[in-house]
């Protein structure tokens, strides 16, 4: 799988721009703030429909315009798709395919398939859940399309249980008349239902990601691991502990149901939802410690990549091979990992990689060369 060209209008910094890409290795050279990194950033959200930057659409639409088109080619083996996405922030996004059929955004989801190495994966090991969360439910969706849906499904039914929730809560502090929760009863089963399908797809990937990540790990830092996944889920810790790893959905729909039980009261002193997979985490462990908080910061770095490295390895056995991109991620590494990463990367389909000098790529990465500069994107 390639992006074999990318056309912005009014995204980010670029009032229009047109990239034609090839297989292999492409690098994007230029300072700091020139639209590198806008480039990837496109990419990246034609395949996941977010940023790794930021969580929010309006930052990118171009200052002034109403909306953004990303557009991207995308080759599979003989067949090609061209895919669009509209911007509105404020408004529904909208999406095309091939340019005559209009789906929804969530369809878009699964015919570009992109893994993506950035500064902000520190967070993966350094930050809170919710990164972590993300991450998990980013490479279910890619696995499994459908499970945009699924995931759509959940946070709204979740949202609408927090609505009954706040407004058992501000009844009741203010000495209101008893709110009717049988309603509440109807989410729990709604809430559960979805939750078990979002639950079981982490606890899939987790176990089938803990050996890759722990033999990416030993290539970029040989001797220094072992590293290990644990999933902490909030449900299994409000039914007593417990036990997920066999746990079918039947098995996961009956605990979260459970759970949601034990914890409505304190729901509904607090107005909000306390169990399911959305308060839940992912332990990452190097040797016997906690990743977070006991990793230096070189380890912290190659624990990153390494869940992104097994990220790769996993589509790629999985289905088609995702195209790899490396944004401004050298700059950050000192020599050794530089060249470790390289090597591993190097034979990719399609690699993509942002550098503000040429000096910081290893020339293992040997390929196509872009100049980027105040919104100009020339091949040297």
């Amino acid at each position: 799988m390639h992006v074999s060209h990318l056309s912005l209008a009014d995204f980010r910094s670029y009032a229009r721009v047109e990239v034609p890409l090839d297989p292999g290795v492409s690098v994007f050279v230029g300072p700091n703030g020139q639209g590198k990194t806008n480039l990837v950033e496109a990419i990246g959200y034609l395949a996941t429909l977010a940023s790794h930057r930021v969580s929010a659409d309006a930052p990118l639409v171009r200052m002034g315009a109403e909306r953004a088109i990303v557009r991207a080619a995308v080759v599979q083996g003989e067949r090609q798709q061209l895919i669009e996405l509209e911007l509105n922030p404020g408004k529904a996004n909208r999406a095309r395919i091939n340019r005559s059929s209009q789906v929804r955004p969530r369809d878009v989801v699964g015919i570009l398939r992109t893994v993506l190495f950035a500064p902000e994966d520190l967070a993966l090991v350094k930050g809170d859940p919710g990164e972590r969360r993300r991450f998990l439910d980013e490479l279910v969706t890619a696995r499994a399309p459908r499970m945009a849906g699924v995931r759509s499904d959940y946070d709204r039914v979740l949202k609408q249980r927090n609505t009954l929730l706040k407004t058992a809560a501000m009844a009741r502090r203010h000495g209101g008349r008893q709110l009717d929760l049988s309603t509440l009863d109807v989410w729990d089963e709604h809430l559960a239902q979805v939750g078990a399908e979002v639950l079981a797809q982490r606890l899939d990937l987790v176990a089938t990601l803990r050996p890759l990540t722990d033999k990416a790990y030993e290539q970029l830092a040989p001797g220094g691991g072992p590293v290990t996944l644990e999933y902490r889920s909030a449900a299994s810790e409000a039914a007593g502990g417990a036990e997920l790893g066999t746990a079918d959905r039947g098995e996961l729909f009956e605990l979260l149901r459970t759970a949601l039980g034990e914890a409505r009261k304190r729901e509904i002193e607090r107005g909000v939802t306390l169990v399911g997979p959305h308060r839940d985490d992912l332990l990452l462990k190097l040797g016997e410690l906690p990743a977070k908080g006991y990793a230096s910061h070189g380890e912290s770095w190659s624990y990153a990549l390494a869940l992104r490295l097994a990220s790769y390895d996993l589509l790629r056995t999985e289905g088609n091979e995702p195209v790899l991109v490396l944004d401004d991620v050298f700059a950050e590494l000192d020599v050794r990992r530089r060249e470790r990463l390289a090597e591993l990367v190097a034979p990719g389909e399609q690699v993509l990689v942002t550098a503000a000098v040429d000096d910081d790529v290893p020339g293992v990465l040997a390929g196509a060369r872009y100049a980027v500069s105040e919104g100009v994107v020339e091949r040297v």
